[in-house]
Parts: structure tokens; sequence; C-alpha cells
């Protein structure tokens, strides 16, 4: 089964509705499981938006963006995902969430040798993979928002994936027009671990009073030729979502440098995530 034709995604938020974006552009016929009706309506919405910015900006044609439309279906059932050869989970950052996703598609998928990946930004894919009768099928797949225009996958293999399950995660990936690394099962895997330490270092400049994060912003886009500075690039992760991954790699390693910083909790805390809730170390319109 190195060919996948049929693709499940579950989640349709920012990283779930790029995924599936990206592999209905891509020919697949992809079915995406939602919590609700309203979610998965939702979902269709934000998709939809997505394509037709495309074809606005020139980089879609209209026939393309029918096409694509035309091989997504949702569902708020995964029991609906059972003839999916791939499936990705892009739930919410949190492990018991995803290890109970994972676990139930491991009893809805019907196919044996069907991948199950996880689109984690820092949680062991060990942890999930052991949750199902089918270790060996099930990896880590880490996509980069926005995923239409992110080229980078980092692939995760736990020490419970088969090689198989990595050759044809790598393919599939490529498939998608990704190019992939191979990172090791570990928190925050190859680019975050490098990342978030950066990202934390500037809002602890914030909050030192060191500096204004425009100031930062543009030093760091100037003086180090980064297209985007690490206070603009926390508002487009989200804090929330940088505060979890944070905090998972300080639960693994307990270094102070992955440690949220008090004002980063005390923003999320407010609902201060960044661009998805129009204010974040900048106000965006809505």
């Amino acid at each position: 089964m190195d060919s996948v034709t049929r693709l499940g995604v579950v989640g349709c938020g920012l990283m779930g509705s790029g995924i599936a974006e990206v592999a209905a552009r891509h020919g697949l016929d992809v079915r995406v499981a939602e919590a609700t009706p309203d979610a998965a309506r939702a979902g269709r919405r934000r998709i939809t938006d997505s394509l037709d910015r495309g074809v606005k900006r020139g980089k879609l044609a209209e026939d393309e963006r029918e096409q694509a439309l035309a091989r997504l279906s949702f569902t708020h059932d995964l029991g609906d995902l059972a003839d999916r050869q791939f499936v990705v989970e892009a739930v919410a950052e949190n492990r018991d969430i995803k290890t109970d996703i994972v676990r139930a598609l491991d009893k809805a998928v019907e196919d044996p040798m069907a991948i199950l990946a996880t689109n984690t930004s820092s949680i062991p894919i060990v942890d999930l993979a052991v949750a199902t009768e089918r270790p060996g099928q099930v990896v880590g797949m880490h996509f980069f928002n926005p995923v239409p225009v992110q080229r980078l996958v980092e692939v995760i293999p736990a020490l419970t994936t088969s090689a198989d399950t990595v050759r044809r995660t790598r393919a599939f990936a490529e498939r998608l027009g990704k190019q992939t690394v191979q990172a090791p099962d570990r928190a925050g895997f190859v680019v975050n671990a490098l990342l978030i330490p950066y990202l934390l270092g500037a809002v602890r400049m914030v909050e030192s009073g060191g500096a204004r994060p425009e100031d930062i912003d543009q030093g760091m886009e100037l003086g180090c030729a980064h297209p985007m500075g690490p206070l603009r690039l926390l508002d487009l992760i989200g804090l929330d979502t940088a505060q979890a991954i944070a905090e998972s790699m300080y639960e693994e390693f307990k270094e102070p440098l992955y440690a949220p910083p008090a004002l980063l909790r005390r923003m999320a805390a407010a609902g201060h995530l960044g661009r998805k809730s129009g204010r974040g170390f900048y106000t965006y319109d809505s």
C-alpha cells in the first residue's frame, strides 16, 4: 500500500485545515473528522476561504479550486474514517486528547497496515503508539504553519515505528510537495528544540523591559536575515501552543531555558493568543 489515495484528517483548525487543503489539491480523496457538525462546517469554510484566496492571488485556477473542494468530505464520526489508508490527527496539543484520538482511530480504521500519524509539536510519539494495537504504524508527522506555504515536514519515528512506516510516511509527505527531515522522538524534535528557547528568550527580554517587541523583531529581521521576528512568529504560532510546547520540553529535560516565562503564561491565560485571537504581542484586525 505505497500509493495513498484515501486520507483521513482529524481536526480542522489551522493545522488540520491546511493539511486537508494541501492533500485535496494534490489529488487525494480527503475525509475530515471534527467533533461536531458546527465545527465541521467551520472547517469547510476555513478551507474554502483559503482556496478562494489562492484563486484571488493567481496561485490557483478556478477549476483547480472546484476539483479540490470536490475531493473533500466532512464528518463528526471517527467511524467514517474506517476505509482510510492514512490518517493524520491534528487536534489540540494535549497529550490526553491526542491519546484518546489515536486509540479511537486504531479501533475505527479497518486496514491494519494503515498509518496513524500525529501532527504534534512536542508530545513523545511512543506515548501515543503504545496506546494502540498497531504501534509499528504510528508515527509523528509535524507540519508547519501555514501548511499550504511551509514546505517542511518533520517525520518522527518512535522506538516502535517500523522502517516501512517511516519510508511510506516520507513518500506520502513528498507527494504533497513537502520536504522531510527525520527527527528524534524527544520533546521538541529538531526544529522546536532549537526554536523554542530562542522565542522564550525574546519574551524574557520584553518581560524584563530590555527592549520593545517591534525593536526585537526588527533587530532579528534586519540583523540576522530572519523573515519574521520572534514575537511576530509567536503570534503566528499561537501563544497557547508555544506554552504547551515549552511545558512539554521542560517536563522532559528540566532545563530552565525551556520554562515558559510568566509573561507568556499570563498572556495565554488572558486569551491574548496572537493572530487567532486578534491580540498577542501585536494587535490584529479581525
